[in-house]
């Protein structure tokens, strides 16, 4: 009972100094606002991130070659270094050969689902279709199936099929997107199938026939960044693997690989024996090795820097709340000094100095509760706004936010104790004789 009136007393001292109150609150407000946007943009930005890059498949491994330590020198006889000085790209003896790959599919039948293998050419222009005079770029890129058959859980075969290693080998046919189409192509996706186009790829011009034609699905950076333009778009287009080498003038291996696990397997572990692998091929490499990395403890890691970034903005942020509470400290002694005789008057009536005390708590924790509920709201309003402005779907945190306002209260009770427990200490005598 006495709890409710303590709280009726402390919200009629709030209407009763409405700008003295928001003033004092102001603090607390834009410190938890401040905080709850920060942790909201956060998760935002964290959620985005990590779910595109899971898109990217989180039981892929990529396996690549990078150059040794200077200091390594492992692999030569009495420890002498041989190694050429510092080449910038890998010969065709260091590549990672199909001969390789294959020896690893022998021997880990179980634990690989696939191997995905890819070429970049490069860019491709063509004329837009209905407008010779505007042209439209492309990105053209070799792939096998297994490559492919990757891409078609995200972007599904509109019309027609996606390339086939054994069918297409050697032949200049490509899988195109529906955009690619609609600017390039002209009319329906089924009547593009079988028609042939020209790209003109490092000055040289390159005749394709379209095998299939895949879903053209917007790209968020893209679009962040102003590229929403229709001749501005660019998509790929996927022609066979040896093709790919033959006119980007590559060797016949790969500096890098993508393994994907097969269902079950624990990527996080599988990683480190597919990089010690292949490494074993390096071992009397004087310049190149092998390493694995995954997409899952990138994500981790990427996820573990975003939070603590997150964190650490937040920290400073809150900082504002120690401002707010050192205002509420500074009115709750207003308050007692305003009201000194009141205060003699209730412990000459017999009130107990810890009922004067729990009255001014109570009033600085009701006064911090309301700047907190403030904070709160304007705090998942402007995350809101921030994350819609950068094209990310708003995520507020609720553990976030109880804390904010538990800490709102946390600070009334720790900076409303001084002034609380100054007013209980009152002598009434002098309290009464107070003017």
């Amino acid at each position: 009972m006495q709890l409710f009136e303590n709280i009726s007393m402390a919200l009629a001292s709030v209407r009763s100094n409405k700008m003295r109150s928001l003033l004092t609150m102001l603090g607390i407000i834009i410190g938890i606002a401040a905080v709850i946007a920060i942790v909201t943009v956060g998760n935002s930005m964290t959620g985005t991130v990590t779910d595109s890059m899971s898109g990217m498949g989180v039981s892929n491994i990529t396996v690549s070659l990078t150059q040794k330590d200077s200091d390594d020198t492992s692999g030569t006889a009495q420890g002498v270094t041989l190694r050429r000085f510092m080449d910038s790209t890998p010969a065709a003896d260091d590549l990672i050969s199909q001969e390789m790959i294959d020896d690893f599919m022998a021997d880990f039948p179980d634990q690989v689902n696939r191997i995905e293998l890819s070429q970049e050419v490069g860019n491709g222009t063509i004329a837009k279709y209905g407008d010779p005079n505007t042209t439209i770029r492309t990105t053209v890129s070799g792939a096998n199936a297994d490559s492919l058959l990757a891409k078609e859980e995200d972007t599904p075969i509109l019309a027609g099929r996606w390339l086939d290693d054994e069918k297409d080998a050697g032949r200049y046919v490509a899988v195109v997107s529906e955009k690619f189409v609609e600017q390039a192509i002209g009319g329906s996706n089924t009547d593009a199938i079988g028609k042939s186009f020209t790209l003109t790829i490092n000055k040289n011009l390159y005749t394709f026939y379209i095998t299939g034609v895949y879903e053209y699905t917007e790209d968020v950076y893209a679009s962040m960044f102003g590229a929403t333009d229709d001749d501005q778009i660019q998509t790929n287009v996927y022609i066979p693997l040896d093709v790919a080498k033959s006119i980007a003038g590559a060797d016949a291996g790969y500096q890098t690989i993508t393994v994907v696990a097969a269902n079950g397997v624990d990527v996080t572990s599988f990683v480190d024996t597919v990089g010690s692998y292949f490494a074993c091929y390096y071992t009397y490499n004087d310049t190149w090795t092998a390493s694995a990395s995954s997409i899952s403890s990138l994500v981790e890691s990427m996820t573990d820097m975003l939070n603590t970034l997150s964190l650490g903005i937040s920290a400073i942020a809150a900082i504002s709340l120690l401002v707010g509470g050192i205002g509420v400290m500074n009115i709750m002694m207003v308050s007692v000094t305003e009201r000194t005789r009141e205060i003699g008057t209730r412990k000459a009536l017999g009130a107990p100095g810890s009922a004067i005390r729990m009255q001014f708590i109570t009033e600085s924790v009701i006064l911090c509760m309301i700047g907190g509920v403030i904070g709160v709201v304007l705090g998942i309003a402007l995350g809101a706004a921030l994350s819609s402005v950068v094209g990310m779907t708003a995520k507020p945190s609720i553990a976030s936010i109880v804390v904010a306002v538990g800490f709102s209260m946390a600070i009334g009770v720790f900076f409303g104790y001084y002034p609380a427990n100054k007013a209980a200490k009152l002598n009434p005598i002098d309290a009464l004789r107070y003017e």
